[in-house]
């Protein structure tokens, strides 16, 4: 075979792998969406979550009971905001939007997990200290050895210790046991994978994360690509536990809007659907 048919034969296998390449990305089209609402939690950790003095559904944690159980009905946020945002629960001040819808879709395939976010992002918080960013939009996955992943979601990650909380020092978001993968997309343009421990790492992450985002008038569109292999290992047929965090305005630390814990099914039931391609 001369050069000239070997160099065809080169360029076609690339292009060939182009297409498979293209054919495995999700068409959005074609994926199911489900509402997920995120709202402003103010300054209560984890364990204000199970005092019973201050939460009242601290009894139905103990129980087993999750926190989007008693707090989501109907796919709507069931929740006392005129407290959330009162100065008991948020000494520094309320955003003047406290929930607002966010779009979720999914889709996997024998390798990755893909996440799409598609949500308006208000403005009127109080903090604006990330100037690089006006929009960072997050996703945690813990595994199975984070205590109350399965019902409280992200805020297992949440204690009154962290740096930027009333009673707070100087440590990050951590949990007591087990690991949440970490995946962020900001404005700026950048991406991260990491993963939260004794300590926040923004790097370092196990599940190859990438995101990539734009804006669009006045709606956010944000796309996560993970590996189902990592810390918290996804696999189809099974729903995985993940929560989501979004700093609009610019905000930082603490001053984001969150979900409840939710789960997203690889080809099982979950509060979303993940498509197989």
């Amino acid at each position: 075979m001369n050069k000239h048919f070997v160099s065809l034969a080169v360029a076609g296998a690339f292009m060939a792998l182009g297409s498979q390449a293209a054919i495995a990305a999700p068409d959005w089209a074609k994926v199911g969406k489900s509402t997920i609402h995120v709202f402003h939690p103010g300054a209560a950790p984890l364990e204000w979550l199970q005092g019973k003095g201050e939460h009242s559904g601290a009894s139905g944690l103990k129980k087993g009971e999750s926190c989007a159980g008693c707090h989501v009905e109907d796919g709507k946020l069931s929740l006392d905001l005129k407290r959330l945002a009162s100065k008991e629960m948020e000494p520094k001040g309320a955003p003047k939007t406290m929930t607002y819808p966010v779009t979720v879709q999914a889709a996997f395939d024998a390798s990755n997990l893909y996440v799409r976010l598609t949500f308006k992002a208000p403005t009127g918080g109080f903090d604006h200290s990330d100037k690089e960013n006006e929009v960072k939009a997050t996703i945690m996955f813990p595994n199975d050895k984070v205590p109350l992943a399965d019902q409280a979601g992200c805020w297992s990650a949440c204690h009154e210790d962290a740096k930027g909380m009333p009673k707070g020092k100087d440590k990050t978001k951590h949990v007591n046991a087990g690991v949440m993968d970490l995946m962020q997309w900001k404005s700026s343009g950048k991406s991260v994978d990491g993963f939260v421990a004794d300590k926040r790492n923004m790097e370092g992450g196990k599940a190859g994360a990438t995101a990539e985002g734009a804006k669009a008038g006045d709606t956010y569109t944000v796309t996560f690509t993970r590996k189902l292999a990592g810390n918290a290992v996804l696999a189809p047929g099974k729903a995985v536990p993940f929560g989501i965090a979004i700093h609009a305005d610019n905000a930082a630390g603490r001053f984001h809007h969150v979900s409840f814990g939710h789960t997203i099914g690889l080809g099982a039931d979950g509060d979303v659907k993940a498509a197989k391609q």
